[in-house]
């Protein structure tokens, strides 16, 4: 049985590629502790698309 836990699964979405109006989009998929941290998660992770390291916003 699967342990009930405070850790969700969250979506982070580029917020560079809307602007650069390039087809496609660069998503992740991570765990937060939704006890711990509340507001939405902002990483820096690599886009391939763009070729660069840009911030990563959760969406609902």
């Amino acid at each position: 049985m699967a342990k009930k836990g405070n850790r969700v699964q969250v979506i982070l979405e580029c917020t560079e590629h809307k602007e650069s109006g390039q087809p496609g989009m660069s998503r992740y998929i991570t765990t937060k502790n939704k006890k711990n941290t509340t507001e939405r998660l902002e990483l820096k992770k690599f886009n391939p698309v763009l070729r660069k390291v840009t911030v990563h916003k959760e969406i609902k």
